[in-house]
């Protein structure tokens, strides 16, 4: 068993703030959004995109919606610095979105990436540097002191630089790297300083981004600090609160939810939670779960396929089938209880009533997928998930007793192929054990005319290989064909509906009929364009079914040939 040591791990201390107001707040707005698929998320692929599929993958982005997106780490590489510089120079930037970059805290390469910004019309120089006990006492080896002076001196840097480019309006935006892991006091005092040194104000903010850079705590830890941040932090006017949550503990939504929460205003983040190790948040699910609680999240997932199809191909990382929201898999249904409860909560939906659907959190429809998909069937699935795909794909819906027997069938069919069963085998099943005739009996033809006294019909059958004839009367075709077969035939229910099973409409019957002495029913179907024909057919398939079995009336074995015919 694996044990942790307590000299090893130790729980992360909670931040003392007794007077905590985020718990008792519900999200009522979307935050800003800022992607950075195209620097965070790329940094982390196996093979970094080049500048096309950085490209179309900008695009995209553009298309759902985001405002604010990082485009790259100009000066790590020259591919970087070109990616930008074309992306201005080429105008391919729409008119309402802002481009940023991020950049260590060096003069250097500070100055290369206002460079890669330059003619742009709205642009974020992000500036980070790590502030963290860690960083502080093994990488960099330097006092809190300095650590603030090298913040604040790349702040007035940036200053420095972007004034001689006002044609572009530029944000600062600062990044206390290893927030999470800071002591809050010091935090607090490098933002201080950073604001002050940029000299923002109301009207020209300053972007204060808290990142998770790694995720070491609880989500409520972190939604703590941020609070404590937008509670204690100087001239609170002039900053918009950021976070930047990593995933390494599987909360990095949780910790963003509860960080808007206490007071967060802007999310950074990538499509699908890509990022480095486990990756940042997914901006996806975020504003989907902002969406499910009647938020409008500001970006457009109505089309979720084509946004994973096209994120897929550009970073070439997998969406897991079971990924929130837009797995292949997540409006899928394989359990017997709930394709029933999924299959009822959609009959009982009504298009002006609020979402109400067992086991569906969100409307497929609204992220453009289909019904089609909800309900699939294996050896796992009931009744339920049966009758769906039937009406779903054919227009026949079942009467209970008929559907226990094809489930049943439909099971033993799963189990031998041992994997998932379309539609189209469910069908194949149901025309097997339902539409099929015995092998003693066959419809062969009929003939009705109306009289004085009823109709009356002539049936002619193929029973035990030689064609035979019946006749009777009755009050309507089916009843009269009940009268003319030896028995006696009680009709218990009969079902007649329309389907689509092939290229042309149909009609389908389904008739129940027993007899004295038997006490199970036996039930049958046909389809056939002609109503009427499609009930003698079924209604004789049943019959034959009772042939066979029942072993308590042998007279029904020994059918008589009826002579005469119509007249």
């Amino acid at each position: 068993m694996l044990e942790a040591p307590q000299h090893k791990y130790r729980p992360f201390a909670p931040v003392e703030l007794a007077d905590r107001t985020w718990p008792g707040r519900t999200l009522q707005a979307p935050p800003v959004w800022l992607s950075t698929d195209l620097r965070d998320g790329n940094q982390a692929l196996f093979e970094p995109m080049g500048v096309d599929a950085k490209r179309e993958l900008f695009e995209l982005l553009c298309a759902v919606g985001f405002k604010e997106i990082e485009v790259g780490f100009p000066s790590a590489s020259r591919t970087e610095f070109d990616f930008v510089r074309q992306m201005i120079e080429t105008r391919a930037i729409p008119d309402d979105v802002t481009v940023g970059v991020l950049t260590p805290a060096r003069p250097d390469l500070i100055a290369r990436s206002v460079e890669a910004l330059v003619g742009a019309r709205r642009a974020i120089v992000h500036v980070y540097n790590a502030v963290a006990p860690a960083f502080r006492d093994i990488v960099f080896r330097k006092s809190q002191a300095e650590i603030m002076a090298l913040a604040v001196d790349a702040v007035r840097y940036v200053r420095e630089l972007t004034e001689r480019w006002p044609q572009t309006q530029w944000t600062l935006q600062y990044s206390p790297e290893a927030f999470s892991a800071t002591e809050l006091d010091f935090s607090k005092a490098v933002c201080d300083a950073v604001v002050e040194a940029f000299g923002a104000t109301e009207n020209e903010p300053i972007i204060i981004n808290l990142p998770a850079t790694v995720e070491c705590a609880s989500p409520n830890v972190f939604a703590d600090q941020v609070e404590w941040m937008h509670r204690h932090i100087a001239r609170r006017d002039a900053v918009i609160l950021s976070v930047h949550p990593h995933n390494d503990r599987g909360t990095a939504v949780a910790a963003a939810e509860l960080a808007m929460m206490a007071g967060a205003e802007r999310v950074e983040g990538c499509l699908f939670g890509n990022g480095e190790r486990t990756g940042n948040v997914d901006l996806v699910t975020l504003a989907l779960n902002l969406y499910t609680q009647g938020v409008a999240p500001g970006l457009d997932f109505s089309r979720i396929d084509e946004v994973a199809r096209a994120a897929t191909r550009l970073t070439r990382l997998p969406v897991h089938p079971r990924h929130p929201y837009a797995g292949d898999l997540v409006y899928t249904a394989f359990s017997g209880t709930h394709q029933d409860a999924i299959n009822k909560g959609l009959a009982a939906q009504r298009p002006d009533a609020a979402w109400n659907v067992p086991y569906l959190p969100l409307d497929p429809r609204d992220v453009g997928r289909d019904y089609q998909a909800v309900i699939r069937v294996n050896s796992q699935s009931g009744k339920g998930g049966i009758a769906y795909l039937l009406e779903r794909h054919y227009g026949v819906v079942l009467p209970r007793r008929m559907l226990i027997g094809l489930s049943e069938a439909v099971q033993r069919r799963a189990e031998e192929g041992g994997g998932e069963v379309s539609p189209a085998q469910v069908w194949e099943v149901f025309c097997d054990r339902y539409l099929k005739d015995r092998e003693t009996v066959a419809y062969r033809g009929h003939e009705s005319a109306v009289d004085g006294s009823g109709e009356r019909i002539r049936l002619s059958l193929e029973v035990d290989g030689r064609l035979t004839h019946y006749e009777g009367c009755g009050n309507g075709p089916l009843d009269a064909a009940c009268r003319a077969l030896p028995g006696p035939v009680h009709l218990c229910h009969y079902e007649e509906r329309a389907i689509s099973a092939g290229s042309d409409a149909c009609a389908l019957a389904i008739v129940e009929v027993a007899t004295p002495g038997v006490e199970r029913t036996v039930v049958a179907a046909a389809v056939h364009e002609s109503l009427v024909t499609a009930s003698i057919t079924a209604l004789v398939r049943a019959w034959a079914g009772l042939r066979v079995t029942a072993a308590q009336a042998p007279a029904l074995g020994r059918l008589p040939r009826a002579a005469g015919g119509l007249s």
